[in-house]
């Protein structure tokens, strides 16, 4: 009987530490932290460039809508349709535009993959929101953009004013609902960014405690 105890208690043990080691793997594969030189931190990166480029998408229209639009509406007729047709030009737009739309795209595969659940939910919201914004760019500002340039050379423009005001009135009240809704999708995914920084936290003590058991 002696014997027989002694054999068990060794047993008992190592299924004991087989067990804590299984959970902690299933941990730390959820929370995706089980190799933070790799798939983890490209997936930290993804969301963080993803933020980046949501708030400088955000913070492009809140410029226009606070700054930039009511500076040129103060301005004569010509100096407006000149300055906004040499800014519809600009190529850095489009990157920025789509860009921050790719990345939080990626940021939702690898949240899902990660199981994250409530990450992903975040970054749908903000995916949202930024779809809102990208229907709103795309059925008001690009068709009076494309207006005002085919109007032509500011200087050979027969109705200057009318040109003007078809064009400032509708673009800037949209400009301020894309302002609201990019910064919504905006906030969305900074606050993802901010639970992915609390779970990986959270799972680092089981990480720290298995490796000093292992």
């Amino acid at each position: 009987m002696a014997s027989t105890t002694t054999t068990r208690k060794p047993a008992n043990g190592v299924r004991e530490r087989m067990d804590g080691h299984d959970a902690q793997h299933a941990l730390e594969t959820r929370l995706g932290v089980d190799d933070p030189r790799g798939a983890n931190r490209t997936a930290d990166i993804v969301l963080v460039a993803a933020v980046i480029a949501m708030g400088l998408f955000a913070g492009l229209f809140y410029t226009f809508s606070t700054a930039v639009m009511p500076g040129l509406a103060a301005a004569d007729d010509r100096t407006l349709v000149d300055a906004m047709q040499q800014m519809i030009e600009n190529p850095v737009f489009p990157l920025t535009f789509f860009g921050a739309g790719v990345l939080a795209a990626v940021a939702l595969v690898q949240a899902r993959r990660a199981g994250a659940a409530k990450i992903a939910g975040w970054i749908v919201a903000g995916l949202a929101f930024y779809t809102v914004v990208v229907v709103i760019t795309s059925v008001i500002h690009f068709p009076l953009n494309d207006d005002l340039m085919q109007a032509g050379d500011p200087d050979r423009i027969e109705n200057l004013a009318a040109v003007r005001d078809d064009f400032v009135t509708p673009w800037l009240a949209w400009d301020i609902v894309r302002t609201l809704t990019s910064t919504a999708a905006f906030g969305c995914l900074a606050w993802a960014l901010v639970m992915r920084g609390r779970l990986g936290r959270a799972a680092q003590p089981h990480r720290t405690a298995g490796y000093g058991r292992g």
